[in-house]
């Protein structure tokens, strides 16, 4: 009796956690478009023309799905090697929070929007597509940003730096009378300003106020392309680097001609 319950369980484990048989792709395909059409039902019950009118049957709906996606967590438990590991590790995690938040809502009516943090089990998508192949760019893009740290974390400063100048400069000029109230206040002014995301909340009124703010918007668009630049050399310089074909090392100059670790050839 064991032995078939072990099998049923190996068989279990094989649809549930292996993409790579038919069965295992056709459940993650299948658990895809549920948590697409769970997640879109807690968009719709926010809509107050659709809660109205149809609220009951997209509780309804939104609730069947989370009791199979409860199923579905504990079979996973059920089924998995090591459940715990599992339990502790990311995708049990979301697995977990994802149901949580429409129980909670029973007691707590006004956390239900929470589940819409279902959406990232759409990760799962990546196993089904075969998306692991691209984890040698995301490396690359990540080294890219590791090696420009520096330069951002420079670049920050200085831009802080600009924007606690300029702000200041406008509080004095301003002054309480036109919403520049206080220093802080005069400092968001400059960053909405610098990040030409312009709210409009506040605004220069005289002639040397707004001659600033238009000297800030030009510095602003000079600005944003400054990390751009930066990331995009890091990546070019990392896409340039030659690997190793014999122990593997990717950190040579674009010029080296031997590699730096075992001595081959490049």
């Amino acid at each position: 009796m064991s032995d078939e319950i072990q099998r049923r369980k190996e068989r279990l484990y094989e649809v549930i956690f292996e993409a790579d048989t038919p069965a295992g792709k056709l459940f993650d395909v299948l658990l895809f478009v549920a948590i697409m059409a769970s997640v879109l039902l807690t968009m719709l019950s926010t809509v107050e023309s659709i809660r109205e009118t149809h609220g009951v049957l997209v509780f309804g709906l939104n609730g069947a799905f989370t009791v199979l996606f409860t199923i579905e967590y504990g079979l996973r438990l059920y089924c998995a090697r090591k459940p715990l590991r599992y339990a502790r590790s990311f995708f049990g995690v979301v697995d977990l929070l994802a149901v949580l938040p429409f129980y909670i809502g029973f007691f707590v009516p006004s956390t239900r929007v929470l589940d819409v943090i279902k959406v990232l089990r759409m990760l799962r998508i990546f196993r089904v597509l075969k998306m692991a192949q691209y984890v040698g760019e995301a490396d690359l893009l990540m080294n890219a940003l590791v090696a420009s740290r520096r330069k951002i974390g420079i670049f920050v400063v200085v831009v802080l730096s600009i924007v606690v100048i300029l702000g200041s400069l406008m509080y004095v000029i301003e002054g309480a009378a036109n919403g520049f109230t206080s220093i802080p206040r005069s400092v968001y002014w400059a960053i909405v300003t610098l990040t030409t995301v312009g709210y409009g909340d506040i605004s220069p009124q005289t002639p040397v106020g707004q001659a600033l703010a238009a000297c800030i918007m030009i510095i602003g668009y000079s600005i944003i392309a400054v990390p751009t630049g930066i990331i995009t050399a890091e990546l070019a310089l990392s896409k340039k680097a030659r690997t190793c074909g014999v122990c593997g090392c990717r950190q040579h100059d674009p010029d080296a001609a031997f590699c730096k670790q075992c001595g081959a050839k490049l």
